[in-house]
């Protein structure tokens, strides 16, 4: 039982981390960005390369991971969101921009980087054993308390600073937010730049354990959907607990069904039905309409 917790927790942790930039994207601009996955990826890669194959400290990569992706979903807002919300009012417009922005990304990973499996040496090694009952590798403990400390540093930056404040009354009422004075296309660039680059932070921090593929950016989105799902769209407190609800459950799932691995992600799937068509709105959001 031990076991399954610690695991579901770490999986919880990055899921939960995840989770928020994709909520922060859709609460501040009605936005579902099915390039968070991409993003993801593409930190893994950019920690993969300072890390891995310059050599620099870790901190070092990480920094940058989390700079070089803010910089990305910056002009990602800009350049591609920011023209089409303001030349159509149709939700489907964003939704299809969203989906090329995947498939552009996904292009450029393959001509970077290629498909191959790219990994980095281990930050730490050596195991936690607690008498059988809890096994952790010293890794996967760091990496789960930096996935902790970054949702803790994202969730006082949006109660106590000026940007936060100025966020969250966007993502309450746009209108009002911009009649009280926010500039409302300044802080959609910082609130996508801040979701991009916990997508990349994620990335930057897995792939010291799991290593990063081209092929990760899809599962991992549907993942950050149904977190989001399970939570409540747009809610910071739903995503955080989605993403804790999502890992204990996958943690449960690949211990019972350990002989059947695809047999978790069924049952994961046929819960999450049930439970929509139950509370739809998802455990902290409000109806829809």
């Amino acid at each position: 039982m031990e076991q399954i917790i610690a695991n579901g927790l770490y999986l919880g942790a990055q899921y939960a981390l995840i989770a928020l930039g994709l909520t922060l994207i859709f609460a501040l601009m009605n936005v579902l960005n099915f390039a968070h996955g991409q993003l993801y990826v593409i930190g893994g890669f950019v920690t993969y390369t300072i890390y891995g194959q310059l050599g620099l400290p870790y901190v070092v990569a990480l920094a940058a991971t989390a700079i070089s992706l803010a910089l990305l979903g910056g002009i990602i807002e800009k350049f591609l969101f920011r023209p089409v919300i303001r030349r159509s009012s149709r939700e489907e417009s964003t939704m299809l921009l969203a989906a090329g922005i995947a498939f552009l990304l996904d292009a450029i990973i393959l001509l970077v980087f290629g498909e191959k499996q790219r990994g980095v040496p281990k930050i730490l090694n050596g195991v936690l054993n607690l008498d059988f009952r809890l096994i952790m590798p010293y890794d996967r403990i760091l990496i789960c308390g930096l996935a902790i400390f970054f949702i803790t540093a994202f969730i006082l930056y949006m109660q106590y600073s000026k940007t936060g404040r100025a966020l969250r009354a966007l993502a309450q009422d746009r209108t009002a937010a911009y009649l009280m004075g926010v500039d409302v296309e300044r802080y959609s660039m910082i609130g996508f730049a801040l979701g991009a680059m916990l997508a990349g932070i994620v990335g930057g921090l897995l792939v010291t354990i799991t290593g990063v593929n081209l092929g990760m950016g899809g599962p991992t989105s549907i993942k950050a959907f149904m977190m989001v799902m399970i939570g409540g769209a747009g809610v910071i407190s739903g995503a955080i607990a989605g993403g804790l609800i999502l890992g204990m459950m996958e943690s449960v799932g690949l211990s019972v069904f350990s002989e059947y691995g695809d047999v978790t992600y069924l049952v994961i799937f046929a819960t999450l039905m049930v439970f929509l068509a139950i509370r739809p709105q998802g455990l902290m959001g409000k109806p829809w309409g």
